[in-house]
């Protein structure tokens, strides 16, 4: 797989400097803001929505539609969400495909209504498609059984949205990403399953869920046991995204893009450790530290940049 130019260990030990200095700083009130970004009256209070496109808006718009199925891995129906580019409606073109994950708290309407990606969206040829996954870190429950989340997002989702819309069934024209829970939960699929995506991105990805976030976060404990279960068992282990990298071969994984605030004190360090793992590996990727905390304005400058980095990885082309 070929590097990317912001690729490597330069960017990588740059980025390190500049981080280490910021986040002495700010590391006490980078928590406090984590805490409150992280919790069920944050992440729920929804800012008002923007209009949503129909279908039939101008051709330089995007359309956004609601849908649900029949999850056949959770045997319930579930709601998604999707953004079709401007001139779909009006083509018999096929398109390149973006399965964009929520975070903790959220739903398949966050990216949609609490960031600007529907504008941004349109200057991207290039299917977004937004799953429900509720708080479940995108993981097959090792406490209830029918919480089959990582089957419905791999057997379920990713053909409910091939056979509905127009997509390029091909994973040359398939990414992957998501933040917090959701950016965690997009990279390890991309471990677990990397003959499915060609780019799989982690914003402000919580890599240390399976591992210790149960220890670092007591609010989210009863959560994150309920899904993992005890710190030996073995869907932690299949969950750990370091452990996944370390029985992948990294010429067959997807490209890795990974983005993270300075001011992210709960996962700025797994981030870290993540990308020092690929690059000693040899994968493919680019990491990014940027100002900011775990929050939406944070989010919002954050997908923007991950398009751009979709379309100079040609997965699409921008209007």
């Amino acid at each position: 797989m070929p590097s990317a130019r912001y690729s490597g260990r330069s960017i990588f030990r740059a980025t390190l400097i500049v981080a280490a200095r910021r986040v002495a700083v700010r590391s006490t009130l980078a928590l406090m803001s984590m805490v409150a970004s992280l919790s069920p009256q944050y992440s729920l209070a929804q800012h008002k929505p923007a209009p949503l496109h129909n279908s039939a808006a101008p051709a330089h718009h995007a359309t956004v539609r609601d849908a649900s199925f029949l999850s056949d891995s959770l045997g319930r129906e579930m709601r998604y969400r999707v953004i079709l580019p401007a001139g779909y409606e009006g083509s018999a073109d096929r398109y390149p495909v973006l399965f964009l994950l929520h975070g903790l708290y959220g739903d398949s309407e966050n990216w949609s209504t609490r960031t600007s990606l529907v504008r941004y969206a349109e200057h991207f040829r290039l299917i977004i498609a937004m799953p429900d996954a509720g708080n479940s870190w995108y993981a097959n429950s090792a406490t209830v059984p029918s919480d089959k989340f990582e089957d419905y997002i791999i057997k379920d989702f990713l053909a409910e949205v091939d056979a509905r819309f127009r997509t390029i069934r091909e994973p040359y024209a398939r990414a992957i990403a998501g933040l917090s829970m959701g950016g965690y939960g997009a990279i390890k699929f991309a471990l677990k399953y990397p003959q499915l995506f060609a780019v799989a991105g982690g914003i402000s990805a919580a890599l240390n869920a399976p591992a210790d976030l149960d220890d670092r976060a007591p609010d989210f404990r009863a959560n994150l046991q309920s899904v993992f279960g005890p710190h030996d068992s073995e869907t932690r282990r299949q969950s750990d995204p370091l452990a996944l990298l370390a029985r992948a071969e990294p010429s067959k994984l997807p490209y890795i893009y990974l983005d993270c605030g300075t001011g992210d004190a709960l996962f700025l360090q797994s981030n870290r450790e993540l990308a020092a793992n690929l690059q000693e590996r040899g994968a493919a990727y680019e990491f990014h530290e940027m100002p900011g905390a775990h929050q939406w304005d944070f989010w919002d400058a954050a997908i923007l940049r991950l398009l751009d980095a979709l379309a100079r990885r040609s997965l699409t082309s921008k209007n």
